[in-house]
């Protein structure tokens, strides 16, 4: 499994992915926000949202777990 993380502390703003969604290396999975800017979290490689470790409205840290690729 692949870990994909926080880049940064931030509000979880948007989740564009649910378990079970294939995505492809480059996808923009999550968006952070962050004061006042909007930060998307991509992934590195093609594979299977696993599972998801947040919500929209949570608030994350540098390095937060924010979803498993299979």
């Amino acid at each position: 499994m692949k870990k994909i993380e926080a880049s940064m502390a931030g509000t979880v703003w948007k989740v564009l992915v649910s378990a079970g969604d294939d995505v492809t290396a480059g996808q923009t999975v999550i968006i952070l926000e962050s004061m006042k800017m909007e930060i998307p979290i991509e992934v590195a490689i093609d594979g299977k949202v696993a599972s998801l470790s947040i919500a929209e409205g949570d608030f994350v840290n540098d390095g937060d777990v924010l979803l498993e690729l299979e």
